[in-house]
């Protein structure tokens, strides 16, 4: 059996060719993750608005049935398990199933009255850094002020 060459139609590619495709496939992927860590912030950061937006709905709701709001103490698992602390309210609902964690994974925070709502009270998410500070994202940045 004689072996011969393939023709220049049957060739696969070369080495160079390879390297060149894999380069260039690699810069466009980098393109994707490097776009995609952007916009994953304000992914998270709306996120955040709308969960505040949620426990600001389900406060309201606390509120029309205990005729006030929970205490910083009671804090927002006063919206999913009756407050064992004073004052306890006359009539109680279980308003969410469960208080969500922020888009970090950390509970968001609750005070009343608040410090940016001194007549009525603050949900913030620390953020990214978990500190308090001034990049909170908070019910007083959203537009909306606790009543």
């Amino acid at each position: 059996m004689r072996y011969t060459l393939p023709s220049p139609s049957q060739r696969g590619f070369t080495l160079i060719e390879m390297i060149l495709v894999i380069g260039i496939m690699a810069v466009i992927a980098g393109g994707v993750a490097y776009s995609l860590a952007r916009t994953g912030g304000t992914f998270k950061l709306a996120q955040a608005e709308n969960d505040i937006k949620t426990i600001e709905n389900a406060l309201s709701l606390y509120e029309i049935n205990a005729q006030r709001l929970p205490t910083t103490e009671q804090g927002l698992e006063a919206l999913v398990v009756r407050p064992a602390s004073p004052p306890q309210p006359r009539r109680w609902a279980q308003v969410l199933e469960k208080v969500p964690l922020d888009p970090w994974k950390r509970p968001y925070q609750y005070r009343n009255p608040g410090k940016f709502n001194p007549q009525g009270y603050d949900i913030f998410s620390m953020g990214d850094d978990g500190v308090e500070s001034d990049d909170d994202i908070g019910n007083w940045a959203t537009g909306d002020e606790g009543k």
